[in-house]
Order: C-alpha cells, then sequence, then structure tokens
C-alpha cells in the first residue's frame, strides 16, 4: 500500500464528517465510475491514454462499440473486445468494491448504480448493483432470445472466434450498452426515484460526463441530499459537494475499519 493522496491532517476531519453523515443517512445512494475499476488495475475507458481515446489499428473505438458496427462487422468487434472486455476475471476486486458490500450488508447503503460493466462490485458481494450500462456477465442471442453467462462466451471469444447461438446461429451480443442504445428503462426510473429521494449521494471514481447516467447524482443534490464526491481528477460538480476526496483507496480503507465498529442496522 502506497503513501495516501491526502495529509492526515486535512482527511481526518473529512473523513469524520463522512462518517457522520453515512450514519445519519437512512438512504444512501452510490454512484460508481471508472476510477474504481482502475483502482483493480483495469484500465481506464476515458483517460488521457483510455482504451476509448486511442485509435485501435485505425479505427475510432466509439465507431467499434456502437450497435451498428456491431452488427455489420462482428468480428471486428470481438477482436477488440477479447483483449478489453473477455479478462475481467483476471481482476479482483478492492477495498472499494469490498467495503460498499459490507456497507450494504450492515444496511449502511441502500443501492449502487455503477456504470462499471466489469461485475467487480458482484463478486464483492453487493447485492443491490444496477449496471447503468450493462455488464459482461451476461450475453442473449438478438433472433431467439436465448441467454448465455460470461463463461461461455468469453471462452469462444478467447479462443479467437466469434460465439453464436447454439439454437438459431445469430451472432450472440453482450448485454452492455453500446453507443446507439438507450439504458435500460427499468433502471432509468429507479435511479431517477431512488436518488431524487436519497438522504446521502457518493459519487466514487466518476467524472461526471456521460449522460444520462452522470445526471443521477445532479438529482440527489437537487433535492437535498448530502453529496460527497471521492475522485481523483476535478468534476463539473465538484462546487455542489459537501465533501471532495480525491484518494479512493485512502477514504474506504478508513471507512471500513470504522464499519466494524458499527452494529447491523436494522431495517425501516
Amino acid at each position: 500500500m502506497g503513501e495516501f493522496s491526502e495529509r492526515e491532517e486535512v482527511f481526518q476531519p473529512k473523513i469524520q464528517r463522512l462518517e457522520e453523515m453515512i450514519k445519519a443517512s437512512r438512504s444512501t445512494c452510490v454512484f460508481t465510475g471508472a476510477g474504481v475499476s482502475t483502482l483493480s488495475g483495469i484500465p481506464d475507458f476515458r483517460g488521457a491514454h483510455g482504451v476509448y481515446t486511442d485509435p485501435w489499428h485505425g479505427m475510432d473505438v466509439e465507431d467499434i462499440v456502437s450497435i451498428g458496427f456491431f452488427e455489420r462487422e462482428p468480428s471486428i468487434f470481438y477482436q477488440w473486445a477479447k483483449a478489453v472486455w473477455y479478462n475481467v476475471e483476471h481482476y479482483q476486486p478492492t477495498i472499494v468494491h469490498t467495503t460498499l458490500a459490507k456497507m450494504e450488508r450492515l444496511g449502511y447503503m441502500q443501492s449502487l448504480y455503477t456504470q462499471n460493466i466489469d461485475m467487480l462490485h458482484e463478486r464483492a458481494g453487493s447485492k443491490a448493483v444496477y449496471d447503468v450500462h450493462g455488464s459482461v456477465a451476461h450475453h442473449h442471442c438478438p433472433n431467439c432470445g436465448k441467454y448465455f453467462p460470461y463463461e461461455a462466451v468469453a471462452k469462444v471469444v478467447q479462443a479467437g472466434k466469434v460465439p453464436h447461438c447454439d439454437v438459431c446461429g445469430h451472432v450472440i451480443k453482450p448485454d452492455i450498452v453500446l453507443y446507439g442504445e438507450s439504458l435500460d428503462s427499468y433502471i432509468l426510473s429507479r435511479a431517477y426515484e431512488e436518488f431524487s429521494s436519497c438522504d446521502l449521494c457518493l459519487v466514487l471514481g466518476s467524472s461526471l460526463t456521460v449522460q444520462p447516467a452522470a445526471s443521477f447524482p445532479v438529482l440527489a443534490c437537487r433535492h437535498g441530499a448530502k453529496f460527497v464526491i471521492v475522485n481523483a481528477q476535478p468534476t463539473m460538480q465538484d462546487d455542489a459537494a459537501d465533501l471532495l476526496f480525491s484518494d479512493l483507496e485512502q477514504v474506504f480503507t478508513a471507512l471500513d475499519k470504522w464499519l466494524d465498529t458499527l452494529p447491523v442496522r436494522k431495517k425501516r
């Protein structure tokens, strides 16, 4: 474990205030982005040299991960995805993932909305996870509707092949929201409802730039919730935050120890 970003004399008053907010809140919603996954070693998507920003074999990656490209060129799509989406089993949940799962288990977090597609929150033990942009956990056949788990599809993709449905022969699609597709309407409506009524909103590892997901925490702020951002870089919503932190590992190392002192909260 390396040195943390914030000096103790600056960090301690803020983390104590965050602990008070969590303890006082009866409805805490969490929103996580790529920064939580990069802590596990997963490459950033939209950073300065992110997976989406550098061309792949001369092609714009944001074109490759569009629904139109997938339908036209599934072979190229899966060649790209092989090294990016189909090796998530090699990465492990971090202190952020496991502490969020502990918060939920103890009754101090109600729901978790993530922009990440890597299944790490679920693998850490979180149950109330809503994958805003989908997940590699599930795939389906667009033709007949049959579903396929990650393990079955990843085995085919890692072998350099395009996965096809064993019922009708159609190309299988990952349940990830590609460019040109809409977010899941159920997740959208639930997010709007929960973020509009929560007491506390934690934004973790997100620059809050990708819409419409980035609007969820803004709803919480507008409806009077306490608003906390933990992100290595500034966000467009920093001025609205009650607390700002820059080091996810520092914050969640402290929260993990603090949670061990708390009783399980009874459901209301």
